[in-house]
């Protein structure tokens, strides 16, 4: 009888707790903020083919409901998403007021500043990785996609022409649509007129904020299968361009087994004779 009761309380309480603790985990959420692609907010639909699209009606939905209902990182995401879609310049003169709010309430500056805090590393990685290949025909570039309109943001071996601060609008929606599909945009073909470029590019993503960043890599393709593959003089620059070195350090960066080969004369790593 006793054992009968306390089981009986036992399964009386456990709905108790369950529900507690899905509480507490509820409203922790709240505090920090739920992601904006998991509310009923994201302002993106899919097309019949599957393809990514931004929605500017969702988009003030959106904005009107955070605005009165706070949650600090679908706010934040809100804003990031603005910028990436040119939306201040979409929106009535009655929205954009609103849209001022939304970016004041969420300190949209403050979230602007520190994405491009974020990217300062591969600001970093894009220079040191250009100036390891200097006039070889192969661009390397980093955008801010916090701002598309002003996307440029290093840029490396210039072989496009192109100025720090250009635009790079499409470039978001399309990394949006690949990264739907799970594809990866990499050594991808690029015709431009009588221009031809082997390209590959890597987005960056800041945590929950989503994607912010994309470094680029540029290959010349016709400097390279037709100068530099057919010209004695142009090959030789090429090659002592990405041969080039600055300092000798005394360190070992091969295996074990390549360094015992190594000293008993293997010269590359297709050298099969040792």
């Amino acid at each position: 009888m006793f054992e009968s009761i306390i089981i009986n309380v036992l399964i009386s309480i456990i709905p108790l707790v369950i529900g507690f603790v899905v509480g507490r985990i509820r409203e922790r959420r709240l505090q920090i903020g739920t992601p904006i692609e998991e509310t009923d907010y994201y302002p993106f639909v899919t097309d019949e083919n599957n393809m990514l699209e931004f929605d500017l009606d969702l988009f003030i939905r959106a904005m009107n409901h955070f605005l009165s209902h706070r949650n600090d990182l679908a706010g934040g995401q809100l804003i990031i998403l603005a910028t990436q879609n040119n939306v201040k310049n979409l929106l009535k003169a009655k929205e954009k007021q609103s849209y001022k709010k939304l970016f004041k309430k969420y300190k949209g500056d403050q979230l602007l500043d520190d994405t491009i805090s974020y990217l300062e590393n591969y600001k970093r990685i894009v220079r040191l990785i250009g100036e390891s290949f200097p006039d070889a025909g192969i661009e390397i570039l980093l955008h801010n996609l916090s701002n598309p309109a002003k996307a440029l943001y290093v840029l490396k071996n210039n072989v496009t022409g192109r100025e720090i601060e250009a635009p790079a609008t499409n470039l978001v929606i399309d990394l949006k649509r690949r990264s739907l599909r799970k594809q990866d945009k990499l050594n991808y073909e690029l015709n431009i007129g009588s221009r031809k470029f082997k390209c590959t590019t890597i987005p960056i993503y800041r945590g929950d904020y989503g994607l912010v960043g994309c470094i680029c890599i540029n290959v010349d393709y016709h400097y390279l299968n037709e100068e530099v593959r057919n010209n004695d003089e142009t090959r030789n620059t090429f090659l002592n361009s990405i041969l080039r070195t600055d300092m000798v350090l005394n360190e070992n960066i091969l295996s074990k087994e390549e360094f015992h080969k190594a000293n008993l004369g293997k010269r590359h790593y297709r050298d099969f004779s040792v």
